[in-house]
């Protein structure tokens, strides 16, 4: 699979990672046997790059991946966690104190003694701006307990104000063929700066899976179920921010578009790798096979009348709905 350049960071990862938020909660029950095979399967297909949080499943998804690098330690494997939901989100609590804390906790899930790079997991939107919290993460750079340093943003301005600091590694954001805010500056700026972008949620939950309908019902634990408004965190994280029922019908539609002996999730990863200045994109995956698909995805290529397509859907169905108040 291509490698790129993981932004500051100066490490190679797969163009496609692997997301984990699935083997830690809100997707419906994955069994350890599962989540680990769906690791094995990842690494098998060239995937170097995994991505958790502290928070998935309270530290589960830290601890398998953890628990699976510890059994093979010749893996070359560059793993990046998230830190800072555990905790009332205020910009109070986003202390040096704090911050040993939490790492501490995912060194010990990760069984790391350095965390290859940690990430502000969607902070206050003033956190974003706060001198004292870049210098906290310096901080922790300087002392060896991680070596690099990104954010995870909701907002485009979010991650904008965060690019312009100037060790800020990488930056992960929602993209994907139903949320292309991001290409008209994040990027761009991004990539000026020698920063990563992390393509975060780019089946848009499932959505550009292809395999929904309207009659589609998720378990009662599952975010695709119980936060189909917004009502546990920000609604574009389910399904880009419209109603399930538009979404399901955006989806048949691109599922039109997508050339023959590709799946329609494939095509809408190998879209997001397309984007000038992604460094990886990370699909999440609840079984060894969809994992193996998914590492697939990097060696599609499509032609232009996708990208076409792709931009026609969403100016009639997303571009008034996400987020028009940005």
């Amino acid at each position: 699979m291509e490698q790129r350049i993981l932004g500051k960071t100066g490490r190679n990862v797969s163009t496609v990672g692997l997301g984990t938020w699935q083997l830690g909660a809100d997707w419906g029950s994955v069994t350890e046997e599962d989540a680990l095979a769906v690791l094995e399967a990842s690494v098998d297909a060239g995937v170097t790059f995994f991505d958790t949080a502290d928070v998935y499943g309270d530290g589960r998804s830290e601890q398998l991946i953890g628990r699976f690098l510890r059994s093979n330690p010749d893996l070359s494997i560059t793993v990046a966690t998230k830190m800072g939901r555990r905790v009332d989100q205020v910009p109070e609590n986003y202390t040096l104190a704090n911050f040993r804390e939490w790492t501490d906790r995912s060194r010990r899930n990760l069984q790391q003694d350095t965390l290859d790079l940690v990430q502000l997991h969607c902070p206050p939107t003033a956190v974003y701006s706060n001198s004292e919290v870049y210098d906290a993460l310096d901080t922790l750079v300087s002392e060896g307990v991680i070596r690099n340093y990104g954010v995870s943003v909701e907002r485009t301005d979010e991650a904008l104000e965060a690019i312009k600091r100037g060790n800020t590694a990488t930056v992960q954001i929602i993209l994907n063929a139903f949320r292309l805010k991001p290409l008209d500056e994040v990027l761009p700026a991004a990539k000026e700066a020698g920063v990563g972008i992390i393509a975060r949620v780019p089946l848009a939950s499932g959505l550009l899976s292809g395999k929904y309908t309207t009659e589609t019902e998720f378990p009662e634990d599952d975010h695709r179920n119980y936060n189909r408004t917004g009502a546990a965190f920000d609604v574009g994280e389910t399904f880009s921010g419209v109603d399930f029922a538009t979404g399901v019908k955006a989806a048949q539609e691109f599922s039109r578009l997508v050339p023959d002996g590709v799946t329609t999730a494939q095509a809408a990863l190998a879209w997001v790798i397309a984007q000038d200045g992604v460094s990886s994109v990370i699909p999440g995956a609840r079984s060894a096979s969809q994992a193996r698909a998914n590492a697939e995805a990097g060696s599609v290529s499509l032609e232009g009348s996708l990208f076409d397509g792709v931009r026609d859907i969403y100016d009639r169905y997303f571009r008034e709905a996400i987020h028009p108040r940005w």
